[in-house]
């Protein structure tokens, strides 16, 4: 079976939250970059998380939690310096990569199981996406090893678009519930409605414990 690492990028600022932290709002008491790593943890066996340089709050949330951490020397130049310091971290034996990002609550632990069996079960060249049901496509998205470099080598806040829009023939959209592929959450007034319309699932409940 190949191996797929997952890569949780979450050493941005978050300036859009005025002064709160989106990845340490709380989820039924865990914070979200917790709730998100739960769900990494229990798919693969490789997580890594990109974080600010400690002591951060984010490093706190993480304690206890079987992955690793890799701190960011210049997240204010957005998505690509955490994918670029994450990439480096990847073990040698993977076979792709999970990009994860922190700030998508309503990804569970079956979308991300879904996302690796696409993956294992297509020809390991190309890329899966997340779509919802109307093919609207959004995250997470697992590359295979080829394109390493390629996001070793990203600068700015466009994380892998330009790759994906280069290699859009080689893309597999994975369809997911809803609109788990879309909802980030990078407001206060995003976090208020998301709140409002929620109802918390049994899934959720187990995972209030680190793994």
């Amino acid at each position: 079976m190949s191996c797929v690492a997952v890569l949780i990028p979450a050493a941005g600022a978050a300036r859009r939250m005025r002064g709160r932290d989106k990845l340490l709002e709380q989820i039924d008491g865990v914070p979200l970059l917790a709730h998100v790593a739960n769900r990494a943890c229990a798919v693969a066996s490789d997580v890594i998380v990109t974080l600010p340089a400690g002591p951060h709050p984010r490093h706190t949330c993480l304690e206890g939690h079987s992955l690793g951490v890799v701190e960011v020397a210049d997240p204010s130049e957005g998505m690509a310096a955490s994918i670029r310091a994450g990439i480096t971290a990847l073990p040698h034996h993977c076979d792709g990569v999970m990009i994860l990002p922190a700030d998508m609550p309503d990804l569970t632990q079956q979308d991300l199981a879904l996302m690796l069996e696409a993956f294992r079960n297509h020809d390991q060249a190309m890329i899966c996406r997340a779509a919802n049901k109307d093919g609207v496509a959004g995250h997470p998205v697992i590359f295979p090893t080829e394109f390493f470099d390629a996001l070793g080598s990203l600068t700015g806040d466009q994380g892998g678009r330009a790759i994906l829009r280069q290699n859009h023939h080689r893309l597999i959209k994975v369809t997911l519930p809803g609109n788990h592929a879309l909802t980030d959450l990078d407001s206060p007034e995003a976090w208020q409605v998301w709140r409002s319309q929620r109802v918390e699932k049994p899934q959720d409940k187990a995972l209030k414990s680190p793994l």
